[in-house]
């Protein structure tokens, strides 16, 4: 599946710069990192969020689908921007793709499948090779479920309301699992990563203690 990067521009000590930037604006001693902590955490816990859009994120999302980094743009939020592969000038002739579970598991969907992607791949060869097609004209083949590349800048804020969303059961299969690698990378960058993801990621559910939606996937009760 995919891999995430984690950026040495992304914050390492997010909850200390939190308090330390909500210190200035409250008049506090900002040179202390324990009272910075401190006051990191009752912003979180009061709800602060503005705070959070300090804390910045990057990061490389490599080898994800086409798909699901479409639904990953669509997420918008305080400042984040991405690039991402090209296919004006990236050569795709023989691009890597993402198979859902749901056909990998079925042998003969399986084989068609992949009988598709090797035809397309085959096709765009012939097309710039053979007819001297440009490759911006030939790209237009290629799949949603060609694996791609982009470098994303976001911050904390955006990260975790994004988490209500795309950690619930209803989220699409595959950003559910990206969105996983994220809390994964993430946690390993620093221990305040580690113990926002354990704690602030979290799905609708769990934030709200019920439900919201029409067709719940029963984790938690729905809202009466």
């Amino acid at each position: 599946m995919g891999k995430v990067v984690i950026l040495e521009e992304t914050t390492r000590d997010p909850i200390t710069l939190m308090g330390s930037r909500a210190g200035i604006c409250w008049g506090s001693d900002i040179t202390d990192r324990d009272k910075n902590y401190k006051r990191g955490l009752d912003c979180l816990l009061s709800g602060h969020g503005r705070v959070m859009e300090y804390v910045n994120v990057e990061m490389v999302l490599d080898g994800y689908s086409a798909r699901v980094i479409r639904e990953w743009y669509t997420h918008l939020g305080g400042s984040p921007t991405r690039l991402q592969a090209s296919t004006r000038y990236i050569n795709y002739d023989q691009f890597a793709y993402v198979i859902p579970p749901a056909v990998e598991q079925h042998k003969e969907a399986c084989k068609r499948y992949q009988e598709m992607m090797d035809q397309i791949r085959e096709t765009c060869t012939y097309l710039e090779q053979s007819c001297g097609i440009k490759r911006e004209d030939a790209a237009m083949l290629l799949p949603l479920g060609m694996e791609t590349k982009i470098v994303d800048k976001r911050n904390l804020r955006n990260l975790m309301d994004m988490s209500r969303q795309r950690m619930c059961s209803r989220a699409y299969h595959e950003y559910r699992v990206m969105f996983d690698d994220i809390c994964r990378a993430l946690s390993a960058w620093s221990e305040e990563w580690a113990y926002l993801a354990g704690h602030y990621f979290l799905p609708k559910c769990q934030v709200l203690g019920y439900c919201p939606e029409t067709r719940s996937c029963g984790r938690m009760p729905q809202k009466q």
